[in-house]
């Protein structure tokens, strides 16, 4: 249920109405803008008498949630959820930029491109440390090294780091060199890691699943916000459909639609979702135009030779000649880079 709370109640009253619903075994979550305070009570409540709800003094309407995401809806939170990461404010209207290698490969590899895409406007490195391969003989990541070396990389050129963990049992690990936890597409409902990473309270960036309906999508990040962790980023990466000249198929669609459900930031990976590098561009550009708070693309100083993901990695110059073109669209729409 959604309860929105008499304009002027005091803080003990809130504190009262919260309380008395805990006490009924439901759990609350807040949400507050220009003095309206807002509360969602999810949970069994057929305990509860809403009716009765209705007329505690504090209690200005109560009524139930029109989507089963009620916390990752904008009936329980009208404005966009913002917050800061590194240099960026993600979900405002400052476009993030993340770029950076599919696999971490080595301390050369990492410096060469963090300079590169920093150099072109990105504030957040991406690299994986862990990689989820499909055949068990591909390359699979250097692990720690590999979060130490993406770390310093970063660090040495401002950027901040984005990089994904595969299981519960790495996460503490992940996060202790990554700003930005990410829960690859094939993660995305793994409860156990889900309810993992809301528990590090680091943002988490939350691939679409490669069939995954936008509903289901939501509801995987409803369980990290449920779970106390309000900082998800939602990220696009295309679906699997009967399409085979690309690698997926990337989803525009979805972009206006859960910026329409949703109050959280949603950001789009052409890399994976074309998985053709000459296709990557314009997809990234068409996102930037359907309203994407930002990219997610994969870059590589030698993408020919690259361990992972180089025939859609792009180059540094290709990376530079996009964000310049990234740019000129982010006036048009309002944003900036």
């Amino acid at each position: 249920m959604l309860l929105r709370i008499r304009q002027g109640a005091s803080e003990p009253a809130v504190s009262e109405v919260a309380t008395r619903l805990r006490l009924a075994g439901l759990a609350l979550h807040r949400t507050e803008r220009d003095g309206q305070v807002r509360l969602a009570a999810v949970g069994d409540d057929s305990a509860v008498d809403w009716n009765e709800v209705k007329r505690w003094p504090a209690v200005e309407q109560v009524e139930p949630a029109p989507v089963p995401f009620e916390l990752a809806s904008r009936a329980f939170r009208p404005a966009d959820t913002v917050f800061s990461v590194g240099r960026c404010a993600i979900g405002s209207e400052q476009l993030v930029l993340m770029a950076g290698p599919c696999s971490v490969e080595g301390e050369e590899q990492a410096f060469a491109i963090a300079a590169a895409v920093a150099g072109a406007g990105a504030t957040v490195m991406r690299g994986g440390a862990y990689k989820p391969r499909t055949s068990p003989y591909s390359f699979q990541g250097l692990g720690e090294e590999g979060l130490r070396i993406l770390r310093r990389a970063a660090d040495a050129h401002g950027l901040a780091v984005v990089s994904e963990v595969m299981d519960p049992q790495q996460v503490e690990q992940v996060a202790r060199y990554a700003d930005i936890v990410q829960v690859g597409a094939r993660n995305m409902q793994n409860l156990s890691l889900l309810r993992e990473v809301a528990r590090v309270q680091k943002p988490v960036l939350l691939k679409r699943g490669m069939a995954a309906t936008i509903e289901e999508w939501l509801m995987s990040a409803e369980h990290v916000l449920s779970n106390g962790n309000g900082q998800v980023i939602l990220c696009e990466r295309g679906i699997r459909t009967f399409e085979s000249y690309t690698r997926n198929t990337l989803d525009l669609n979805a972009i206006p639609v859960v910026k329409e459900l949703s109050h959280l930031p949603v950001i789009v990976d052409p890399s994976h979702g074309t998985g053709k590098r000459d296709k990557v561009a314009p997809m990234a550009r068409a996102a930037i135009a359907a309203g994407a708070d930002g990219l997610l693309i994969e870059v590589h100083h030698d993408p020919d030779h690259a361990l992972s993901d180089g025939p859609q990695s792009l180059a540094p110059e290709q990376f530079t000649e996009l964000v310049r073109q990234i740019r000129a669209i982010a006036g048009v729409v309002g944003r900036t880079l």
